[in-house]
């Protein structure tokens, strides 16, 4: 059933990439709005969320949702889809060609379906927990790289919240000494994508929400990946802190990231 359910929720995330990727070529920028400081939000995201959240509701009528703009309040007793319908909304503002579509599904506490469609590069990630995890059809799985100075990290800037900067800052500093690159792509669940298929080693970022992170903790897991908060708990969804890799290096990361984040 989950990985029936989680092949059609492919086709509802591309066809909302479909249209955001429409949108882009004409986009006015006078139709921004502002939800916060640096925090922005367009038309296209909220038409976005609507096109899914109403193809969601065919998929599994007794489901509810919990969505980053917010167009529905609907909560289901046990089954909720939780949705960001454009993550990097500042890169598809700005045009630059890094976002995605993430949407994820929940059985009461448990995160058991997810898929990520990265809009420009025409990737569809996705993964249920009765089945491996895929990149268009492929199985991937996460690299094998067994320290940090052999990866490549990723991880998200603050724009908004800047109260831990000295230690995101500390923190940022030692690990660029000791890896092989660390670079911030704009969409968290494009992030946890690209950990779950190799081309990162780990991601790691606070303040973040559960939509930014619910289908991508799905695919890294499903990879054969780690996904921890700061503390090496596995909760996550609430904790506002990540840190997903490729299981070898977890213990390593830890250690440098609990110096700065206590």
């Amino acid at each position: 059933m989950l990985e029936q359910i989680t092949k059609q929720v492919t086709e509802v995330a591309r066809e909302a990439g479909s249209f955001i990727r429409q949108e882009r070529k004409n986009f006015d920028p006078n139709r921004i709005e502002f939800k916060g400081l640096n925090d922005l939000v367009s038309y296209v995201d909220k038409t976005a969320e609507q096109k899914i959240v109403s193809a969601l509701k065919s998929i599994l009528p007794e489901a509810g949702f919990i969505t980053e703009e917010k167009t529905t309040t609907i909560v289901g007793e046990r089954y909720n889809w939780i949705i960001d319908p454009l993550d990097g909304t500042t890169n598809f503002i700005h045009g630059l060609p890094t976002y995605s579509v993430s949407i994820a599904l929940q059985d009461g506490d448990q995160l058991v379906s997810g898929v990520v469609y990265e809009v420009n590069q025409d990737e569809c990630f996705y993964a249920s927990i009765d089945t491996p995890a895929y990149l268009n059809g492929n199985e991937i799985h996460v690299s094998p790289a067994p320290t940090i100075a052999d990866s490549l990290l990723a991880t998200g800037f603050p724009y908004y919240d800047f109260g831990k900067m000295p230690e995101y800052l500390g923190l940022l500093t030692e690990l660029m000494k000791g890896c092989h690159g660390l670079r911030r792509i704009g969409s968290a669940a494009v992030d946890l994508a690209y950990t779950a298929c190799g081309r990162f080693e780990a991601f790691y970022e606070y303040n973040l929400h559960p939509w930014d992170i619910a289908a991508g903790v799905v695919i890294v897991k499903q990879a054969g990946g780690q996904v921890v908060n700061f503390s090496g708990g596995e909760e996550v969804l609430n904790t506002r802190e990540l840190l997903a890799t490729n299981t070898k290096i977890t213990a390593e990361m830890l250690t440098v990231i609990q110096k700065y984040f206590k």
